[in-house]
């Protein structure tokens, strides 16, 4: 039986503690029941910055497993983040998360969180 393909959208505040303390857990575990292949910031993506805690263990998951992690582009260079991001991380909109989503082999479901 192969997993359900899923690509994660963050864009409300309250998607913090869901990723920290439910998402990225079960990835860390290797138990979340889904092949996430990437996640994608809106407000948050202070999330990416490198050497932060949070972006420390999204980039060993990506490393991991492959998964895509993006921010939204005006977001990043709103905050001035945009070279701050931790290594892997892209940054960019919706057509170029379709894009890399679709080499990657896409997905079946996306989360807004």
């Amino acid at each position: 039986m192969s997993l359900m393909k899923v690509a994660y959208v963050f864009a409300t505040t309250n998607s913090q503690k869901i990723l920290s303390t439910m998402i990225l857990p079960q990835l860390e575990a290797g138990k979340h029941g889904a092949d996430v292949k990437g996640m994608f910031f809106f407000m948050n993506t202070f999330f990416l910055v490198e050497g932060t805690p949070m972006a420390q263990r999204l980039q060993a998951v990506a490393d991991k497993t492959g998964m895509l992690l993006m921010a939204c582009d005006q977001c990043a260079i709103e905050r001035g983040i945009d070279r701050k991001l931790i290594g892997g991380a892209a940054i960019g909109c919706f057509p170029n998360l379709y894009a890399i989503l679709g080499e990657i082999g896409g997905v079946d479901q996306v989360i807004t969180l």
